[in-house]
């Protein structure tokens, strides 16, 4: 067994952590008091060709695998969580359906301009369909060599900047999962309308908005797979997102870690430093174990993923143990910082409630356990 990671691997987080570090971090919290990113950072990003990270380098990518992309997610998220889900979103959920189940001509016309840094969007869920995808109302109504999209979509990631959404619609007059579609969307379709943004309590930096759809006219061409995949891409798409969304929830939790160190070590009470306490020492020890171990997690669904072995349960156990794990390494990091962790001051403030929808997005912690299970139910009886 080996845990060494590879030269190509390491020479990618290494880049993306100096970039985080000087390009990122000394405006994370200016993004998020203003809920918005500069538009010479995502020029910058795109420059450094972070939009095509995931992407096949026939599409003009980079070619990343996924143990790699984790690495990167985690770097960036370290900097700022915002910036990391802008990045993450479009690399996986809003391109992802587009490389595994678009026809070639799709790839070929839509995956090229992504990998450049046309954002990508992905529009699931509805107000009345969250956990519950099934339950989406959104139509897709056939229409000769097109489709007729009516509906709404909420918590939409890029929202603003999209380029492209892919969207999941149901055969008008139907419920559960099997006439449901997925489609690639242009943003200039028109009938397509972004809403109101939202105003986050965390991840401010990044932009989350309404989607509106009435009588957008979408050409048969742009379905993705075939009529009736629309749940099956979905799931297959948020499988992926889970885990990067476990390593953007370990960077979070590895930056309070950090900070709760570097705080510790030079705060004193009781005439010794904080990190000489043993209450105070405990907590960072448990920290940094929990976080720990949750990246074995995380680098072991990737792995498998990169090996084309089946990668659900694993998916779903990462992002479980790491959004967890990193939710209660907030909690400790603010609380070691006493008063000053409840200030915007410190950055903890920002970590506190920027890893708290780490347990909500892309499958609820709730969701993740009746998935876990499930997996282990098959697997045992």
């Amino acid at each position: 067994m080996d845990f060494d990671l590879s030269q190509n691997q390491t020479m990618f987080r290494d880049m993306v952590r100096d970039f985080a570090r000087k390009e990122i971090a000394p405006i994370a919290q200016e993004m998020d008091e203003q809920s918005g990113m500069p538009d010479d950072l995502i020029a910058k990003m795109r420059d450094s060709g972070f939009f095509g990270l995931a992407f096949p380098e026939q599409y003009g990518g980079l070619g990343a695998d996924t143990v790699t992309y984790g690495l990167v997610v985690e770097e960036l998220a370290k900097a700022s969580a915002g910036v990391c889900v802008m990045l993450t979103v479009h690399n996986s959920v809003g391109s992802y359906p587009v490389a595994m189940f678009g026809s070639e001509d799709i790839k070929r016309e839509y995956l090229p301009r992504m990998a450049a840094g046309e954002i990508a969007a992905f529009c699931v869920t509805e107000p009345g369909a969250g956990s519950d995808a099934a339950a989406l109302t959104t139509t897709a109504r056939k229409d000769g060599d097109a489709y007729i999209l009516d509906g709404s979509k909420i918590f939409v990631t890029n929202g603003s900047r999209a380029a492209f959404f892919v969207v999941v619609a149901r055969t008008p007059g139907t419920t559960g999962h099997r006439d449901t579609h997925a489609f690639i969307v242009p943003r200039e379709t028109p009938g397509l309308t972004v809403g109101k943004k939202e105003d986050k309590m965390g991840l401010r930096a990044s932009d989350t908005t309404v989607v509106d759809f009435s009588g957008a006219k979408v050409p048969a061409a742009c379905l993705l797979g075939s009529e009736g995949d629309g749940f099956k891409i979905a799931m297959a798409a948020l499988d992926g997102g889970r885990i990067g969304i476990a390593f953007q929830a370990l960077g979070i939790g590895m930056a309070c870690l950090e900070e709760a160190v570097r705080y510790a070590a030079v705060r004193e009470q009781f005439g010794k430093p904080l990190l000489k306490q043993p209450v105070i020492g405990n907590m960072i020890a448990d920290m940094g174990t929990e976080l720990e171990a949750a990246r074995l997690l995380a680098l072991q669904a990737a792995w498998l993923k990169d090996s084309g072995r089946p990668y659900g349960k694993q998916a779903a156990m990462a992002k479980l143990a790491s959004s967890e794990a990193a939710w209660r390494a907030a909690d400790k990091a603010v609380q070691i910082h006493g008063g000053y962790g409840f200030c915007k001051e410190y950055p903890v403030e920002r970590y506190y409630r920027d890893v708290r929808v780490t347990r909500i997005y892309e499958g609820t912690s709730e969701i993740q356990r009746l998935v876990i299970a499930r997996h282990l139910g098959r697997d045992y009886v």
